[in-house]
């Protein structure tokens, strides 16, 4: 991507000497010009040459490459995050397709998973269950006397397909504030990253001599809960106009304390509504192409933990607000399919979550239906078989569940199979989607979790296989909720964001093109998304701010952090 001329910006800086150079959000490195050296006492700390910023990333850029596997290239990049803020994310801007998976998925699990034995120095805030006395004051530590606008919070239960990693959910929340930045564009100074550390159930964390965490099983119950709202009643009383985002948290928990602190602080979680905002907007894009409507869908989802919940939910409220069904209605269009098989009334409560109820099919419907499983489960293949679904989603992280009866049934029964294989990582997929497209003789509408190449058609042309990532997405409705100020971030809001990406979609143009757009263009992406949004608050009377829809752009585009050095000037009373 590229970004506008560097407007120079003046800073004036209390900090001189060493203090500067290790400070991430003021070191220039060798940019610090001969004026600025002189100022702050550098000139006998720098080699002479004043580099430019593209200098500097092409040296930094060299020196990535020298690391041949990815998590070296990790640990390099984060080495960088620590010298050098704009330095590190105008590098990450250069070269966005190629590094994010090396900062995020799939990297970053595997930095997670060796947190412990990787740990040089810590980054972010530290909240533990056995130092709660002193939660606030660890908390204010970190952030008495600065502007917050995102706190990304994570008790690690569910991490990024690798489960239960402890106090390793800080890289998570760093990484997720990183992405914020990098294609939102919120100042990383006005961000934290937060671990609660409540206790691992992860056997060898526990038994690992090195293991930095609170080395304890789980708190769970009310003790779990008591921490957790002392956790947010202190983001409420000290920054109670921050984005509060929630990530990785486990399905017990993910959707219930979405739903306990969402209607008093603006509050979001990814793996829930970030993930159904996406799959909203690639699903509306593929009605785009099919000429049909959201309610006019059968939809099959295989995999109804946190995100196959809120992708049902978002859907489902999309088909509410955009086709006008009533909430009942829209709700019988679904099929959800756990370890139990298909969600009907007979599984009994002990094994239906309360957030899964509305989805839930009676049992008269399958009274005919011939089951092949011992324990009575609807499978999938009879469920294909029965609905004959126009959307297949898969987020079970069970490789190669749409098999090719499943896929050729699928395709019996409508013309443009929608099939969304959405596991992480690739080898978690459901299906591939080059035996996707050839079992539906090229028909099938494809979007992944994973990057894949394009599938080869039976006509020889290419179908370009859409990457549905929550980060063409999520970083734009957190940006959006953030510069309106709003109280809350709603429902509406969120699908005001999805209905501006599924706008944005290649495939409306060509049908062979990709139903999202290339991450590569996920910046301007989430400027639009952002727009949206804070559009959207503004007209639903949710805003703290008070524009006019004509200066909403120019504003969203005044306030995005944009990786460039400014001049500084040396002043003891300024910023540190």
């Amino acid at each position: 991507m590229s970004y506008a001329p560097e407007i120079k910006i003046q800073h004036r800086i209390a900090l001189r000497g060493d203090t500067i150079l290790t400070s991430p959000r003021w070191n220039k490195g060798t940019a610090f010009t001969i004026e600025e050296r002189k100022a702050f006492g550098l000139t006998g700390r720098l080699p002479f040459r004043v580099n430019t910023l593209e200098e500097q990333c092409d040296r930094a850029y060299q020196q990535y490459l020298s690391r041949e596997a990815p998590l070296r290239k990790n640990t390099f990049l984060q080495s960088l995050k620590e010298q050098n803020w704009v330095l590190y994310y105008a590098l990450l801007s250069r070269h966005l397709q190629e590094m994010t998976p090396i900062i995020y998925t799939p990297t970053e699990a595997e930095a997670i998973s060796n947190y412990s034995h990787l740990f040089r120095r810590s980054e972010g805030v530290f909240l533990t269950y056995p130092l709660r006395e002193s939660l606030e004051e660890d908390f204010l530590a970190e952030t008495k006397g600065r502007q917050i606008d995102l706190i990304v919070v994570s008790d690690a239960e569910q991490i990024l397909g690798i489960g239960d990693q402890g106090v390793g959910g800080i890289g998570i929340a760093t990484a997720k504030s990183a992405i914020y930045t990098l294609v939102g564009g919120v100042d990383p100074a006005k961000a934290l990253a937060v671990t609660l550390d409540v206790g691992t159930n992860n056997k060898d964390l526990l038994e690992d001599r090195l293991y930095v965490g609170w080395p304890h099983e789980r708190i769970r119950g009310q003790e779990y809960d008591n921490f957790i709202d002392s956790f947010v009643q202190l983001v409420r009383k000290h920054h109670p106009h921050c984005l509060l985002h929630f990530e990785d948290f486990g399905v017990t928990n993910a959707k219930r304390l979405l739903d306990k602190y969402r209607d008093t602080h603006a509050v979001f979680n990814d793996d829930v509504q970030g993930t159904g905002a996406v799959t909203l907007s690639c699903i509306m894009s593929a009605v785009g192409v099919t000429k049909s409507r959201l309610a006019d869908q059968r939809y099959v989802i295989y995999g109804a933990g946190s995100a196959g919940l809120g992708i049902a939910r978002q859907l489902r409220d999309g088909i509410v607000d955009i086709d006008g069904v009533d909430k009942d209605t829209a709700n019988k269009q679904f099929y959800l399919l756990d370890k139990h098989g298909l969600l009907k009334e007979s599984l009994g409560p002990e094994n239906i979550r309360d957030g899964l109820r509305e989805f839930v099919r009676p049992d008269a419907e399958w009274a005919d239906v011939p089951i092949s499983n011992p324990n009575g489960e609807v499978g999938l293949l009879e469920v294909v078989k029965r609905v004959k679904p126009t959307v297949l989603i898969g987020c079970s992280t069970q490789g190669g569940a749409f098999t090719e009866d499943i896929v050729r049934e699928m395709a019996k029964g409508t013309e443009r199979p929608i099939i969304l294989p959405l596991s992480n990582p690739s080898r978690l997929h459901e299906v591939a989607p080059q035996d996707a497209n050839d079992w539906t003789d090229g028909k099938a509408l494809l979007a992944t979790g994973s990057p894949f190449p394009p599938c080869r058609q039976p006509n020889g042309k290419d179908y370009v296989v859409a990457e549905c990532n929550n980060a063409l997405i999520y970083p734009g409705l957190g940006l959006g909720a953030i510069l309106s100020k709003a109280r809350t971030l709603t429902d509406s809001m969120i699908i005001a964001g999805a209905r501006r990406l599924a706008s944005l979609s290649p495939a409306l143009k060509d049908p062979d093109d990709a139903l999202l757009p290339n991450f590569e263009d996920a910046p301007s992406v989430n400027y639009e998304v952002a727009i949206a949004v804070v559009e959207q608050a503004i007209a639903e009377g949710n805003a703290g701010v008070e524009w006019g829809k004509d200066e909403v752009r120019d504003r969203v585009a005044e306030a995005r952090w944009k990786p460039v050095y400014g001049e500084y000037v040396y002043d003891p009373e300024g910023e540190t």
